[in-house]
């Protein structure tokens, strides 16, 4: 029968806490309960009775607690087949008793090494035991229930409730897949702090047969178990070769929302590559800061004026080699990612001065022409968005057309606007944001938004000019526009009411140009 009830349970954790309503439920159905040292004191001060592992295997912990169980009688309580005559025979010739459940919490390795700890007291947080238990369980599902985090804990005391006390053969499988995942991504971070230490550089990790530790195959196609998705409760995997687009320099390992920031920066600065000293600052895949200049640093340190307050924990990327002179400014802001095509040698020691700062040094690549989304019960696609438009893309309906100046300042803004999330719009000069409102339900919100933070950062946007992603169905926002000093407009058009907007901006003396392009961006 797939159903099984649980008798026994291992329970070994570094956590405690989110424990005790689970061990309550155990301890309602009856469940024998076998423990070691810090867990067995807490499952005894929540009053259960434990036996403890070294009782049941008739050996001590030794090595300061590096071995406690690594034993057959709770290896082989877990691995033994309930269907198998001879696993059966076996295990009550040698006195093995059955263990349904393992509950584990592995050490913090990685929150260890985050912590900037002593290589001593990292390593001595690599699970030997633990990571083995799971593993054991999990390969074990058909007759045993693995728990592998404490933020599984709440949803399996509801399932014990649920189905008193038992677990079915799809709830078991379900969390052996939650297992490995823990335990390939723990792997994942160790083989990441390892590598840090050694004079092997990536490449020569992946091919130099004298220092070989993974096929180069093998990560082609990987796949990329991430700590968690953008909440701790999502678990979440990447699917691709981070190596193929960066060489990671320094630092952490990428997060999820790490990857989704890369993503849109990468995206951005695309549209940059080519041109003059290029800087985006973005946060939640939103620019809250882009400019050009005649250096890097000036580059950087305009993008940083638009919004110093959102560039604090944000992705900085840049088109250009990052000189001693920009690191220096860099320096001096907490963020998370920095993306560059190239790292001077003197700016490198500079930047890695932050230990858990990432570099990526990207790599020149053609992106997807389509783009895939889950959705539903199924997925969409779409081509890329690819289109970019320039001054020939603009017909003026105006009558003043916008000065040279202003059709530079047109093109960089409808840039950013391109890769904002709607209802956007951006205010900006030849070479600098401004301001943008974003992700507003009122295109009107998104001006007064973009509006109030040009003018909270101490911009005068008088002579700056406007894009929106998507046509004005009312002249409200050319009027609103007007009034704070724009002087020149780029969007789509396609409104029944295009005149509308165009009669307000000849009223205003504004010049306004439509492009045909609607870049919606959800």
């Amino acid at each position: 029968m797939s159903s099984r009830p649980i008798r026994a349970a291992l329970l070994s954790v570094y956590h405690k806490d989110r424990l005790a309503p689970l061990v309550q439920v155990l301890r309602q159905h009856g469940v024998t309960l076998y423990s070691t040292g810090g867990t067995q004191k807490f499952l005894e001060e929540e009053g259960a009775e434990v036996t403890a592992v070294e009782d049941l295997t008739g050996f001590p912990e030794v090595f300061g607690g590096r071995v406690k169980t690594l034993h057959p009688k709770v290896f082989g309580g877990i691995l033994h087949r309930r269907h198998d005559e001879g696993d059966l025979a076996q295990a009550k010739q040698h006195g093995i008793p059955p263990i349904d459940l393992v509950v584990v919490d592995l050490y913090p390795f990685e929150e260890t090494v985050a912590s900037g700890a002593e290589e001593q007291d990292v390593i001595e947080k690599i699970d030997i035991g633990g990571i083995a238990l799971l593993r054991a369980a999990a390969k074990n599902y058909r007759d045993v229930l693995v728990v592998s985090s404490r933020d599984q804990y709440a949803a399996v005391t509801e399932l014990l409730t649920a189905k008193n006390g038992a677990t079915d053969l799809e709830d078991r499988r379900h969390y052996a897949a939650a297992a490995f995942q823990v335990t390939s991504h723990y792997d994942t971070e160790i083989f990441g702090y390892l590598r840090q230490g050694t004079s092997f550089t990536n490449e020569k990790l992946l091919t130099d047969n004298s220092s070989f530790l993974i096929p180069h195959s093998s990560l082609s196609a990987a796949s990329t178990p991430l700590r968690y998705g953008e909440n701790p409760h999502q678990a979440a995997v990447f699917h691709g070769d981070l190596t193929a687009l960066f060489d990671q320099l320094h630092g952490k390992q990428l997060s999820y929302n790490n990857l989704v920031d890369v993503d849109a920066a990468v995206a951005l600065m695309a549209e940059f590559a080519d041109g003059e000293p290029a800087c985006a600052i973005l946060k939640h895949t939103n620019a809250c800061g882009v400019a050009q200049a005649a250096t890097l640093r000036e580059a950087y340190l305009n993008a940083l004026s638009c919004d110093p307050v959102s560039a604090f924990g944000g992705v900085i990327i840049v088109n250009k080699e990052v000189d001693a002179a920009t690191a220096s400014e860099l320096n001096q802001l907490f963020f998370e990612v920095l993306i560059a095509p190239g790292f001077a040698a003197e700016a490198l020691p500079v930047l890695q001065s932050k230990k858990n700062r990432i570099l990526l040094l990207q790599k020149p690549v053609q992106f997807p022409a389509r783009q895939i989304k889950t959705l539903l019960n199924g997925i969409i696609e779409q081509d890329a968005d690819r289109q970019t438009e320039t001054a020939a893309d603009f017909r003026t309906v105006t009558q003043s057309a916008p000065t040279a100046e202003e059709t530079a300042a047109l093109v960089f803004a409808g840039k950013i606007c391109k890769h904002t999330k709607s209802n956007t719009i951006v205010l900006a000069r030849a070479g600098q944001l401004l301001a943008s409102g974003v992700g507003q339900t009122s295109r009107v919100d998104a001006l007064r938004q973009a509006i109030e933070k040009a003018r909270a950062f101490g911009f005068d946007l008088r002579g700056a000019v406007m894009a929106s992603d998507a046509f004005f169905p009312f002249p409200d926002c050319v009027e609103i526009a007007g009034a704070a000093g724009i002087r020149a407009v780029v969007q789509p058009g396609g409104s029944v009411k295009d005149a509308d907007s165009t009669r307000a901006c000849d009223e205003l003396g504004m010049a306004m140009v439509l492009t045909g392009v609607r870049h919606f961006k959800h």
